[in-house]
């Protein structure tokens, strides 16, 4: 089928995937604007063939299509499970029907995933760990221990003659557009985004997994989801950034207003800081992009925090806001909260409840009841002028 070319982009070395252009949501959370792709590739060495990682569920001709491109998928010996989350390994059960001898490799927590999720019989399951290889004849599968990228049974996939790793999620991005790339400026944005959104909970994990990717002789970086980096200095550059927690001078204001009150008291704090030098990302959070919002705390040394009293606390939204950054986990440890009432306070004391465990240094705070006054206004600079000063120091 001509219009599902495999891509062969390393030497006997294929992509043979599936892009998504119309997925617009992940995880019932992330908005996916350029939809995304299913990365799965076929190392074809003289003796034997392996695929590494499948695609999503409804991709499954197209992807085997692909694979006829360069072998026969009834004659491929080994199938690599680098993790098992569903748009990675959700065609295996297809794929295993199909072809009755390949064997699956999956790390020892990968191979139970594999029985429990998707019913492969234990005796097509070959377990590997660190270090541990499988040769293909002129080609080399070595398998590399990466847990909590994202998932416990995580592991990358690396074929030395090809200088080639194969690491999932880690190093990728949400796009179906882009096959190859690596210099160009659309590609670390879209992975600045995918890094905020999956990766930045596990950045003590993903430092850790850096310094065994430093360790490889690395000329391509292939992952589960965007571009091929062909090109994966200016990728591993940010990764080492990113895992580090590495900031600028940089405030994210997150917040929810309901008349007004709330909003125009974060437009006068964003104006104090810009007025400082502090670069700023806005997010009104009822039509926030939460994959932009994610994007933005990855760099950020500040969250400022905004939301009117609803019923004696936070607004749901602002609600929602606390717990994903609390899980995200970004670097930041400055914070600001400001907040409206009507006939009740109660955003403030609940705001600081939520912050406080996170780790978040609360540099000011600014309640007022009703439409905010000059004097109001005022407050809310000077707050802004010192985290700004905290910011920059």
């Amino acid at each position: 089928m001509k219009n599902h070319n495999a891509q062969e982009f390393s030497q006997a070395v294929y992509w043979v995937g599936a892009r998504d252009w119309n997925r617009r949501m992940f995880d019932a959370l992330i908005p996916l604007p350029d939809g995304t792709s299913y990365n799965s590739y076929l190392v074809k060495g003289q003796n034997k063939t392996a695929v590494i990682d499948t695609v999503n569920v409804g991709f499954e001709e197209e992807w085997t299509a692909r694979i006829r491109q360069a072998a026969n998928p009834e004659d491929v010996d080994y199938l690599v499970m680098n993790h098992a989350e569903p748009d990675h390994a959700g065609a295996i059960p297809y794929f295993m029907r199909l072809n009755g001898k390949a064997t699956l490799l999956a790390s020892g927590k990968g191979a139970h995933m594999a029985q429990v999720y998707f019913n492969v019989p234990e005796e097509r399951i070959r377990v590997v760990g660190e270090n541990d290889t499988i040769d293909l004849g002129g080609k080399t599968l070595r398998f590399v221990d990466a847990p909590w990228l994202h998932w416990p049974e995580t592991m990358f996939t690396y074929v030395p003659e090809n200088k080639a790793l194969f690491p999932c999620d880690f190093f990728g991005s949400h796009t179906a557009s882009v096959l190859c790339g690596g210099e160009d400026a659309e590609v670390i944005p879209a992975a600045k985004r995918y890094f905020g959104e999956i990766m930045m909970p596990f950045r003590k994990q993903g430092e850790k997994a850096l310094k065994k990717v430093e360790e490889l002789d690395v000329a391509v970086i292939a992952p589960s989801h965007g571009p091929i980096h062909t090109s994966p200095k200016p990728i591993l550059d940010a990764y080492r950034a990113w895992t580090a927690g590495q900031t600028r001078a940089k405030a994210i204001l997150v917040y929810v207003s309901m008349w007004g009150a709330t909003e125009s008291m974060m437009k006068t704090m964003a104006e104090a800081l810009l007025a400082r030098g502090i670069e700023v990302g806005i997010h009104n959070l009822v039509n926030a992009d939460i994959g932009r919002l994610a994007g933005d705390l990855v760099d950020s040394r500040a969250i400022v925090f905004g939301s009117p009293t609803v019923l004696g606390g936070l607004h749901p939204l602002g609600v929602y806001a606390a717990h994903l950054v609390k899980v995200l986990r970004p670097p930041a440890r400055l914070a600001a909260v400001v907040s409206s009432y009507g006939w009740g306070k109660g955003a403030i004391r609940q705001a600081q409840e939520m912050l406080g465990p996170m780790g978040l240094e609360i540099v000011g705070v600014s309640e007022v009841n009703g439409p905010p006054t000059a004097e109001d206004h005022r407050k809310v600079a000077e707050i802004g002028e010192q985290l700004a000063a905290r910011i920059l120091a």
